[in-house]
């Protein structure tokens, strides 16, 4: 039986191992996926220090990916009800077994949080087979919602990965209006991707307060007017610098997207009266953090929404703009490292020291 290299995270704290996985029996409207590029994220750095719960480790990571479909048994349908053929060019919704028939799916309208949804390369482990990314390949389970990315180039809709369609969802949630002054507050991969959202949805000014210079750099490439460096101003400094900048109110609409709790407060203080604010970036429990009701959010008469993940519509919607050359063109100023799959503990570091922008497990590399 052929065997496929895979990079293992085998516990918490532990340095990720190439190992090799047996190429699995394919079931019934299931389908092995070549993996071209695999995304390295902040959830996949929170994966190895322990910080989720839930994880069936050990874990093959990588829940965004792109790449050929190389093996299909049965039937696997896009949403326009076409088959895949072999060799098409996809990449695929990684949360699965969304239920469809829960409370949260049915009367809520939040699949996001369906309680028996799994997610490739975080939720479904080694004892699930080839179910992560950073691998050669990846076993596309019965069910699973592939998108076709014919005419995308990988790299650019993976400048994107899972920040693009969360990033979608945030501005989506936020109501971005034309002629509002957005503020973002962080510039990793969805900050930066709620940056070109943002000014897509017809924000007149995008701010952007974040740290460190590069990432600056890339957020003013992509379309941010103006930005701030965290690491040079605290936070008395930075709220004079947003109301210098909004007319003395504060920004129409605040897009939170750091994972640091005191950012939740910033928004909030931020943000104008009868403002609206999104919190996107607190996917992991960082601790608590004080703030005052009346004065940071009753008196301010705010809208505070918060934002988890992104399902299948925000995933499509987010392939068909990276396949418009015109509007995917902000996404490629984005500086892309690749790492092979030895380079995967590298990778890992790099993403959590801010060092690179966006990191790729090329695993053909």
């Amino acid at each position: 039986m052929p065997k496929i290299l895979a990079a293992v995270m085998p516990a918490p704290d532990a340095p990720v191992e190439v190992r090799e996985i047996p190429e699995p029996q394919l079931e019934p409207n299931s389908a092995l996926l070549d993996v071209e590029v695999s995304e390295v994220c902040g959830t996949d750095v929170y994966l190895q220090q322990g910080r989720l719960a839930g994880v069936p480790y050990p874990i093959i990571p990588g829940h965004v990916s792109a790449g050929r479909l190389s093996k299909i048994r049965g039937t696997l349908l896009d949403v326009d009800g076409h088959p895949f053929q072999e060799g098409d060019r996809v990449t695929f919704l990684d949360v699965h077994r969304t239920c469809n028939a829960c409370y949260h799916c049915l009367v809520a309208k939040a699949t996001t949080r369906c309680p028996h949804r799994k997610v490739y390369g975080i939720t479904y482990g080694l004892d699930d087979g080839l179910t992560g990314g950073w691998a050669q390949k990846l076993y596309i389970k019965p069910d699973t919602r592939c998108i076709r990315l014919e005419g995308v180039d990988f790299e650019t809709f993976m400048s994107g990965g899972c920040g693009l369609p969360t990033a979608l969802h945030a501005v989506d949630r936020a109501e971005v209006s034309i002629g509002d002054t957005a503020l973002v507050l962080g510039a990793g991969p969805v900050g930066l991707s709620a940056v070109i959202f943002a000014r897509m949805r017809g924000a007149l000014r995008v701010l952007c307060v974040a740290a460190p210079s590069h990432r600056l750099e890339t957020a003013r490439a992509v379309g941010a007017d103006l930005t701030l460096n965290i690491e040079s101003h605290d936070d008395d400094a930075r709220h004079r610098w947003i109301l210098e900048h909004t007319g003395g109110r504060g920004a129409d609409v605040t897009i939170e997207a750091t994972g640091a709790p005191v950012a939740v407060v910033q928004a909030m203080r931020f943000t104008r009266d009868a403002g609206r604010v999104v919190i996107v970036g607190q996917y992991t429990d960082h601790g608590d953090v004080h703030f005052n009701p009346h004065l940071d959010l009753n008196k301010k008469h705010l809208d505070v929404r918060g934002c988890w993940g992104s399902d299948f519509s925000h995933f499509y919607r987010g392939a068909q703009i990276m396949a418009d050359p015109e509007r995917s063109e902000p996404w490629s100023r984005m500086k892309l490292d690749r790492y092979a799959l030895s380079q995967a503990n590298e990778a890992l570091d790099h993403v959590a020291s801010g060092r690179v922008v966006k990191a790729l497990i090329d695993p053909n590399a």
